[in-house]
């Protein structure tokens, strides 16, 4: 399964429901290059995530942090941290996604104790997994069983799965990494969501800086910085990319102009629109809009 176009809700949460028919997971190969954006966009959910690369390296951001995995290693992703991902280098990169709810990695009677905590912790947002590592090698191997065996559908291969889960979650835990909970760190995190939440449902509307600054009870100022800090860009640079993500969809329809669709995302002005659509896309609107009917 290829998630070409990641549908978010307003807070940026995920709504790919990700479980197989019977489990409370997902696993597929994902090429970042086919995506709707050319990338995959800035999102969360409530499931751990395991990558596995099995071609190319990505850049991948993880709340603040950036950092570059490539060709036979992988990443966990926690619980509820935001995320997004590129190609590195045009290297075609194919990676293995799992995504598990925490509540199926262990049974509800060592969940309290061995994975709450650690979905929990602040300073516990993402682990690379350098094959180089034992514990990591183990956590991919197993990534590479899982997908073989959904796809396989070979006889008990829940019960399989089950016990990868385990094992995969042990060789994360044995390490011994020291949790932290800040709650400054947490109340940044919702703050940040709660500014993006407020700029998905009005993204079609004027925004101001005012407006998103007062969704997160912040200042102008320190709302500037929290964006900076996390996605590198103003607030209202990241509106603008935003509504051109928005475009995209709409300019697949046949039916769709250039000018009402820079409309419906929000932009005032159709000169305006194919502007920041060609900074961004490297085309003009009606040009995108040309390639997808070819």
């Amino acid at each position: 399964m290829q998630i070409k176009n990641f549908m978010v809700d307003q807070s940026l949460k995920e709504l790919t429901e990700h479980r197989t028919v019977v489990l409370p997971i997902a696993c597929y190969e994902t090429t970042i290059s086919q995506n709707i954006n050319g990338y995959i966009p800035l999102h969360w959910h409530d499931e751990v995530q395991f990558v596995f690369i099995l071609k190319g390296e990505a850049i991948f951001q993880i709340n603040e942090e950036k950092l570059v995995v490539g060709e036979g290693d992988g990443l966990f992703i926690n619980s509820g941290c935001l995320h997004m991902a590129q190609e590195n280098n045009q290297s075609g990169c194919v990676y293995i996604c799992l995504n598990v709810s925490p509540h199926f990695l262990l049974s509800q009677e060592l969940y309290t104790t061995y994975v709450y905590p650690y979905i929990q912790a602040t300073n516990l947002p993402y682990l690379h997994l350098d094959a180089n590592e034992l514990w990591a090698k183990n956590i991919l191997d197993a990534i590479i069983k899982i997908n073989q065996w959904i796809q396989q559908k070979s006889p008990y291969y829940e019960i399989d799965i089950s016990v990868q889960l385990t094992l995969i979650w042990q060789n994360l835990i044995i390490n011994g990494f020291q949790l932290e909970y800040d709650q400054t760190e947490m109340l940044k995190s919702q703050r940040m969501k709660q500014m993006l939440n407020w700029i998905h449902l009005h993204y079609a509307e004027k925004i101001r800086l005012d407006d998103i600054a007062k969704a997160g009870q912040l200042s102008r100022s320190e709302c500037c910085r929290y964006f900076k800090r996390v996605l590198k860009k103003t607030p209202l640079s990241y509106v603008t990319d935003y509504r051109i993500q928005k475009s995209l969809i709409l300019l697949q329809q046949a039916e769709s102009s250039v000018t009402e669709v820079a409309y419906q995302v929000g932009f005032n002005s159709t000169s305006y629109f194919i502007d920041q659509f060609r900074k961004s896309m490297n085309m003009t609107p009606l040009a995108y809009k040309k390639i997808k009917y070819l």
